[in-house]
């Protein structure tokens, strides 16, 4: 069947919505392929506006990717604002892709990458825009296979009726994977229709798909066990680890936006996974092991990068770039490559343990500075052992000093409240902080124009990590800590114009928590708050608590469980927890005795330059540590514009 371009009829419709370059298409670097060549056909969608998914580094690695093989055609989706999906339903439009405008539907898989679990309900509206029934069991051949990956995917259970499947970790190996597995069934000509499709897919022990498990409670509501109803399904599904980053240094030629989006820059990622041990940090447990990627393709690909897109800004990403064993050769390497030409670079946020001011001076050599960002996270000492954060406020204080005298005048603290075992007394020690922050700046530059932003989030218990057993603290908790440290810092006649607070009120949180530690039941609430208009609930302005609240009292009220037994109840050791069967490869008792460790107060080192503490990662996965070293310097080359 020819599949048709959906823009003859979409473009007279455009000047009726708010910024309809989004939906255009045509960017530098994107791609649109002969439908009729390709085998398979991917739709990648990123659950939330163009302008916070195109920068997605995920999608763009897959797109890119999966495009370079001839046989595969890949585009992209995203959601639609509200505007547009009124003007879609009148005149019968559905999803369609952004660079060949062709019809969601119509693609083999529709794969969604989830860095939020508030993004849960826009993935409805995609699927009823583009004609794909909400539950999978009601899905025939002609619909594209849903599947699910990104961080959010380590717990897909509460999404589990919309997905055909679900993927963890890396996606680059397992996407091509996947691809063979559909060309191959395509090429058989689909016997045994879609559950033949899903059950090779599944078998590799590679894919999850959450129909071929059933989940039974006991009375009080806590799972008792989870098992595969099929034969030859396994009986828990691993995550995927890529083991080699020098070998898919991905995205070669990044998209360059049309609109205005919220990164506008080239992103390298030099290190995946973390071994600092943040308790609370979902992204540290479940991208374990620490992958570097050695300081020249690091440095090959911000020349490839720069070239293919004229980005004059480059990101250097990780969970904690300053950790990577070179990254004093790899900054001074780039910025004498780059002095003089109008390319900067940034390091998105940095530990207050590894920053120094060389670094700093070299990452601003280009003669633009932006604010420094560093991260304590808990606001007393007591707390950041809880959270095994590993920072002195001497630490802090030395650190900021040095900042300061060196040029900087604006520095960002960003802090959680509502973390396990917190008080209000470590949350007025924010307040103590950046009061000494401020006195040390002005100290150290002798100026009065220091500034000093203290930026602060809900804690939300994330899966697979030692918090996962953790209770959630109450919204009116959270949110009276936060107007305590308020009135603390604006009291403050010597500090408080220089001191600036931004926080996130604790509804959100509330609801990202259960999501994130969910269950299938949980499902039945994400289907009632999108029928009642549900749409961008990780936009404040479209976010809202009342209707979550509504629904969870409707959809759970013949359940033993309500919207405070999945946050606020904390789990014990025993309980079978929704996600138990996905295996992140961290060991359970080791993420256990952890959680323990963090109720005593026991911190514990990074892994990377101490003997291993058996979390189960590096031997269960077949993976060890990869860190440089490497010896290496980048040279000089020949091709930068000194304009």
């Amino acid at each position: 069947m020819p599949v048709e371009s959906l823009f003859p009829r979409l473009e007279p419709l455009l000047p009726q919505v708010q910024k309809p370059i989004q939906y255009v298409g045509g960017e530098l670097n994107s791609t649109v392929k002969d439908w009729d060549a390709a085998q398979v056909r991917w739709a990648l969608m990123y659950p939330d506006a163009y302008e916070v998914g195109l920068p997605n580094q995920g999608i763009q690695i897959l797109y890119e990717i999966l495009n370079e093989r001839d046989w595969i055609l890949a585009e992209r989706t995203y959601s639609v604002w509200p505007d547009m999906e009124r003007v879609m339903r009148e005149h019968g439009i559905g999803q369609f892709t952004v660079d060949g405008h062709r019809p969601v539907q119509a693609f083999d898989v529709l794969g969604v990458s989830f860095a939020t679990e508030l993004g849960y309900t826009n993935l409805l509206t995609a699927l009823d825009l583009a004609g794909i029934p909400l539950e999978s069991r009601d899905r025939t051949d002609a619909h594209p296979i849903v599947l699910a990956g990104g961080h959010s995917a380590f717990n897909p259970e509460p999404v589990a009726d919309f997905l055909d499947a679900a993927v963890l970790g890396d996606g680059e190996e397992i996407a091509l994977a996947i691809s063979e597995v559909i060309r191959e069934w395509k090429a058989e000509s689909g016997p045994g229709g879609r559950t033949e499709l899903l059950r090779r897919l599944a078998a590799s022990g590679g894919v999850y798909v959450p129909a071929f498990y059933d989940v039974d409670y006991l009375p009080d509501g806590r799972i008792k066990r989870v098992v595969p109803n099929h034969s030859g399904i396994p009986m828990r599904v691993v995550k995927h680890t890529l083991t080699d980053l020098d070998e898919w240094p991905y995205p070669k030629k990044p998209l360059v936006p049309l609109a205005e989006t919220v990164h506008e820059r080239y992103s390298v990622e030099i290190f995946r996974g973390c071994t600092r041990g943040c308790r609370f940090c979902q992204a540290g447990m479940i991208t374990r092991p620490v992958r570097e990627r050695s300081i020249t393709t690091i440095g090959d690909m911000v020349q490839q990068g720069i070239e293919a897109s004229g980005f004059e800004e480059v990101g250097l990403l990780s969970l904690s770039s300053a950790d990577h064993s070179e990254i004093g050769d790899v900054a001074k390497g780039l910025a004498d490559r780059y002095e003089g030409s109008n390319v900067s670079l940034s390091l998105p946020s940095t530990r207050v343990d590894a920053f120094n001011v060389t670094l700093a001076n070299e990452l601003s050599r280009s003669g633009r500075r932006s604010g420094l960002t560093f991260a304590p996270e808990g606001g007393s000492e007591r707390l950041r052992k809880v959270i095994n954060k590993m920072v002195s406020e001497e630490d802090l204080i030395r650190t900021v000093s040095t900042a300061y005298a060196g040029g900087w005048r604006q520095v960002k603290l960003y802090f959680m409240c509502g973390l396990p075992t917190e008080t209000d007394e470590d949350v007025l020690e924010i307040a103590d902080l950046a009061r000494k922050v401020i006195a040390a700046g002005r100290e150290a530059t002798g100026r009065r124009d220091i500034r000093c932003t203290v930026s602060i989030g809900g804690f939300v218990p994330k899966p697979h990590t030692p918090f996962q057993w953790a209770g959630q603290a109450a919204w009116e908790v959270v949110d009276g800590r936060l107007a305590k440290l308020r009135k603390a810092i604006r009291s403050d006649r010597n500090y408080g114009k220089a001191i600036g607070l931004r926080y996130h009120d604790g509804q959100p949180s509330v609801i990202e928590g259960l999501l994130s530690r969910g269950d299938r039941r949980v499902g039945r609430v994400i289907r009632a708050v999108w029928d009642g208009g549900g749409r961008f609930d990780g936009w404040s302005e479209h976010f809202s608590y009342d209707r979550w609240v509504k629904a969870c009292e409707e959809a759970l009220a013949d359940e033993p469980v309500d919207l405070d037994w999945y946050t606020t109840r904390e789990r014990e050791a025993a309980e079978v927890l929704p996600w138990d069967h996905l295996d992140a490869g961290l060991d359970r008792e080791w993420l256990w005795e952890d959680w323990q460790d963090a109720l005593d107060e026991v911190e514990v080192d990074d892994c990377r330059w101490t003997p291993c503490f058996d979390c189960g990662v590096c031997p269960q996965m077949g993976t060890e540590i990869q860190i440089g070293p490497t010896g290496k310097k980048l040279l000089p080359i020949a091709a930068v514009s000194h304009s």
